[in-house]
């Protein structure tokens, strides 16, 4: 099964033809060899995404969604041409209608869209952040004893090798130390990063760059998506690579898809 999670940064922009060189999210879904893609940042009540991807929905793929609670903020959902057999939001008083976590089962197991909020230091948007995370940790560490992954924009770049100005942003939301430490935290629980673990010791791969400045063409970015599996799925993991586009022209998001290849 070949799992892909990209933040789509407003579905409806996503799925536009800019250029003859950049098709849009449509052309991907219909070229990509992925059977399940999670999406986030969708933007979008469930009416108005199943309205943008109707292509894709004719072409065969299935929808599962969760709607963001505020107009034209998060949103998530999972696109697969497997048959989607459940979905579930995220079990929480708080969170569980806010669009920031949806999992479904599909082909014996559960692949989890996640859309982790961008924060601000020492703030309540701060505060936020770090409730929902206790929520999915508790979720992530009830998902162990089968095969699953969590999928998506952790908006958390986890180590130096993540982030390209980490000198510039160790007081920022999205690379504080704990929020650092809680990704160690999950991962020493025994989930599995697969992408770094296929790509051990090196810078990047990076999934986001700002749309200002030259940061996509000097490579000036972040790893915050990411596939945390659990131990029996990361073991059959084949390949993991970031879709990075051509060219600045070519994005349709400022994130790029992150496809990963598990073994049956």
């Amino acid at each position: 099964m070949i799992v892909s999670t990209v933040n789509v940064n407003g579905i409806r922009a996503a799925v536009k033809q800019r250029s003859p060189d950049n098709l849009g999210l449509l052309a991907w879904l219909a070229d990509t060899a992925a059977d399940v893609v999670c999406l986030q940042e969708t933007r979008a009540d469930d009416d108005q995404l199943a309205a943008a991807l109707a292509p894709a929905l004719s072409d065969g793929w299935q929808l599962a969604s969760a709607e963001p609670h505020i107009k034209g903020r998060s949103g998530v959902a999972v696109l697969s041409r497997r048959p989607i057999t459940a979905a579930r939001p995220l079990e929480s008083d708080e969170f569980a209608t806010h669009g920031r976590y949806l999992e479904v089962d599909v082909a014996g197991a559960t692949v989890a869209s996640v859309y982790v909020q961008t924060g601000e230091a020492e703030t309540d948007r701060q505060l936020e952040k770090e409730r929902f995370m206790t929520a999915l940790a508790k979720r992530m560490a009830e998902l162990a004893d089968r095969d699953a992954v969590v999928c998506g924009d952790w908006n958390i770049a986890h180590t130096e090798n993540d982030i390209k100005n980490w000198k510039g942003n160790l007081k920022e939301s999205g690379f504080l130390p704990s929020e650092c430490q809680w990704l160690t935290e999950l991962l020493d629980s025994g989930l599995v990063d697969v992408v770094r673990a296929l790509h051990p010791g090196v810078a990047g791969p990076y999934s986001w760059w700002s749309w200002r400045g030259r940061a996509f063409d000097n490579d000036a970015g972040w790893r915050i998506d990411y596939h945390l599996a659990t131990r029996t799925l990361a073991a059959r993991t084949v390949s993991a690579r970031v879709e990075r586009a051509a060219a600045y022209a070519m994005r349709w998001s400022d994130h790029a898809p992150v496809t990963v290849e598990y073994r049956g």
